[in-house]
């Protein structure tokens, strides 16, 4: 198996991931939600590096089930990264059910859909590398994100057991928090405020996280299972 799955991959840290892992030569499927023309682009320039895409679509609060089809006709994937996430910020007090459960849908129901549904063809191969993307917050908690902090910690938890369940079988399972990204979700952030916090001084890329999921995604990170890289300039030190 030489396939990769990159969910929420049309953007941002899933786009730089995706582009990380055809340069180590990894076929990779793209996921996306709603962005199919940023992932044609994104499989675009994988492509270009000579390894096969795939580009699919699927609305992660309604199940896995196209991506689960997706990663039976390639024949199995050895890498997966769920990087999939959405926010829906508030405070508790005035929290809707529907914004709190729509987080948890997508940032970590998901992730545990698709890890069981790629687990099967890891154990056959006795190898495999899943990274979830979860988040500082989930580390640190935030006001105002009740429901974003519960699904990152949440990753936080089933990296840690899954990698307990599946360490023997020669499958690593980490995880990457990353700190404040120049992103798409942290666009509307008053960077100036942050940056006295940080010490590298400066938002962080999304080619730095890639870099850090693609070390865990190779064969030189074999003996790292479990584990939780924060990449976050120092944030929290």
């Amino acid at each position: 198996m030489t396939w990769a799955l990159v969910t929420g991959g049309s953007k941002g840290i899933g786009a730089a991931t995706a582009r990380a892992l055809a340069a180590q030569g990894r076929d990779v499927v793209v996921h996306f939600g709603a962005d199919r023309d940023g992932a044609e682009r994104v499989a675009a320039a994988c492509g270009d590096l000579g390894v096969a895409t795939r580009v699919v679509g699927c609305d992660l609060r309604e199940g896995v089930a196209p991506l689960a089809a997706a990663v039976d006709e390639v024949g199995g994937v050895s890498v997966l990264v769920n990087n999939a996430g959405v926010a829906a910020d508030g405070l508790a007090m005035s929290m809707s059910d529907d914004a709190f459960a729509l987080t948890l849908d997508v940032n970590l129901t998901a992730a545990f859909a698709l890890s069981r549904a790629v687990l099967r063809g890891m154990l056959r191969a006795r190898a495999g590398r899943i990274v979830n993307v979860t988040s500082v917050v989930g580390l640190h908690g935030n006001a105002g994100q009740v429901n974003y902090a519960a699904s990152k910690a949440g990753l936080v938890g089933l990296t840690k057991s899954l990698a307990r369940e599946v360490g023997k079988r020669g499958i690593t399972v980490n995880a990457v928090a990353p700190g404040f990204v120049e992103t798409a979700m942290t666009a509307e952030l008053d960077a100036g405020g942050l940056l006295t916090r940080i010490p590298a001084g400066r938002l962080g890329t999304a080619d730095e996280v890639a870099a850090v999921i693609a070390f865990l995604s190779s064969d030189e990170a074999a003996y790292v299972n479990g584990t939780v890289v924060q990449v976050d300039g120092g944030l929290f030190a």
